[in-house]
């Protein structure tokens, strides 16, 4: 019985937080819901309505599950953040293709919920069919959910609605955080959006200047700023035409996209320490070493790649076609600069395998970008060099190793072990997805590209995703980039915790 109260009271605590992330994003589809009303698109607006008050009853039903919950320090564990992250980002991922599936733009609610959980997860990989022609209002949703998801959901929640808890900072690392930018978490969560916000309006104003002089109306040109910048910012690649970055036809359009998505791709915790003055951080953090090392080598060997083909005659193409979608790929962007095919008709397969590499990598912990991390990149590279130096070294040698990453660090060999954990994690993902592939009938490195971009959360495709494709795929997919945005704790987490549950729940009727 004890066992038994335990557990309830950890689902009512799991039900009550979830409902409260629920209710945060719900309120966010009044926004759509104005701009349809705006443009005058009945039926987008009709859809809205609908999805958000089924999003409102899920929210309440969750909290009123768990409005008995009377929390202790002691009784919110790791575990309870964990799951409750998890758990948030499925329910909003089905509540949020609602809206897709009643549009008519998808085949199915299985590629709604393939597009929200790319959006959510800023991946960028798109199912919706008829893109050139989507509604005002659902434009608007798809963008604002790469934004959200960017920052993250539980962090916007946590800003917003959840009252003071002590495991508020176990949810927001469960949604794959862990930098403190003030004593507490709400304070951390509010200088996010805070960031977040400002640089949202300099962006886009900035786009929007560009989109006019490049021959867009004053409207469309301020919405297609904004929707391009929140795209970049938060790493997400989505886009409001079927051609991409390439529709705008503009070297200046790219270059603003590429230097929002590069800022966007860094630490919020390296943004946060340059704004207080600590400009040297540029220099020092170890992650803008590892990023600066790794997209100069993979854009130099792009580049001698490709000029060995001649697929690119001049400067100008090399700048907008190699070294753009490298760093679109290395940021997990996933902004296309060529169509998807062309990655496999003139990149070869040296230009391809560089562009899964950097996929894989990704850009910053703690950013919106995706990856294993160039955090984690320099931590085991480092550790790799310190074992070298002991090996090497008198064995009465004490020396402490450190790295910088906003303040100093002692590189210990527990972080050592769990940097390589998750990166481990990341290449099994990615094997699974790259054998999905070629048992489907795809090629080994079409398969691997489209893993690797779905694992990394990039959104650059080489023409495997589309609606047409096996349905255990879109699911699997799905899985990937859920796994690799929240990077994996926090759903094996869930798992454990329900696995567990069931064991309890068979053994207890085995025993009667």
């Amino acid at each position: 019985m004890m066992y038994k109260s335990r557990r309830v009271y950890s689902i009512e605590m799991i039900s009550y937080y979830t409902g409260y992330i629920v209710l945060a994003i719900a309120g966010l589809m009044i926004i759509p819901l104005i701009t349809s009303l705006a443009f005058k698109e009945w039926n987008p607006m009709l859809d809205f309505m609908i999805s958000c008050a089924i999003s409102l009853i899920v929210g309440l039903t969750l909290i009123l599950i768990g409005i008995k919950t009377k929390e202790s320090k002691s009784s919110f564990q790791w575990k309870h953040g964990f799951s409750i992250a998890a758990l948030s980002w499925i329910i909003l991922t089905m509540i949020s293709a609602i809206p897709y599936t009643l549009s008519g733009n998808s085949k199915s609610f299985l590629d709604s919920c393939f597009d929200v959980m790319s959006g959510f997860t800023t991946t960028g990989l798109v199912l919706l069919q008829d893109l050139d022609h989507v509604s005002n209002g659902l434009n608007m949703w798809r963008h604002m959910l790469t934004f959200i998801g960017g920052q993250g959901m539980v962090v916007l929640a946590l800003t917003l609605l959840v009252k003071k808890t002590s495991g508020a900072y176990k949810m927001y690392v469960g949604e794959g955080k862990d930098i403190e930018l003030l004593p507490n978490v709400k304070g951390t969560t509010r200088q996010i959006w805070k960031i977040s916000m400002i640089y949202l309006v300099v962006g886009t104003v900035i786009l929007w200047i560009v989109g006019m002089l490049i021959g867009l109306q004053p409207v469309s040109a301020f919405f297609h700023a904004l929707y391009i910048f929140e795209s970049s910012w938060s790493t997400g690649g989505f886009a409001p035409n079927t051609q991409n970055i390439m529709y705008y036809h503009s070297v200046a359009y790219e270059i603003a996209a590429m230097v929002i998505f590069i800022i966007g791709s860094f630490n919020f915790g390296l943004h946060y320490a340059i704004w207080k003055g600590k400009r040297k951080e540029i220099v020092k953090n170890i992650e803008i070493q590892s990023f600066v090392i790794t997209s100069f080598v993979a854009c130099m060997l792009a580049l001698i790649g490709l000029a060995k083909l001649k697929v690119y005659p001049d400067a100008i193409a090399g700048l907008r076609r190699v070294i753009f979608n490298v760093l679109s790929a290395h940021t997990t962007t996933g902004f296309g600069s060529v169509y998807a095919r062309q990655f496999a008709l003139e990149w070869g397969d040296f230009g391809v395998l560089i562009i899964i590499t950097v996929m894989l990598i990704g850009g910053s912990a703690c950013s919106t970008a995706g990856g294993f991390k160039g955090l984690r990149v320099g931590i085991v590279f480092k550790g790799l060099l310190m074992e070298v130096k002991k090996l090497l070294s008198s064995e009465r040698s004490m020396k402490v190793y450190k790295y910088h990453h906003i303040k100093d660090y002692v590189l210990e060999d527990s972080l050592i072990k769990s940097s390589a954990i998750i990166i481990l994690c990341y290449i099994v993902t990615f094997f699974v997805g790259t054998l999905l592939g070629t048992y489907y009938g795809f090629s080994f490195l079409d398969s691997a590209f489209e893993s690797a971009s779905v694992t990394g959360n990039v959104g650059l495709s080489i023409g495997v995703t589309t609606p047409s494709m096996p349905t255990v795929m879109k699911i699997y997919y799905i899985i990937a980039m859920y796994l690799g945005r929240l990077e994996f704790l926090s759903v094996f987490a869930l798992i454990g915790y329900i696995g567990g549950g069931i064991k309890k729940v068979c053994v207890n009727v085995l025993k009667h």
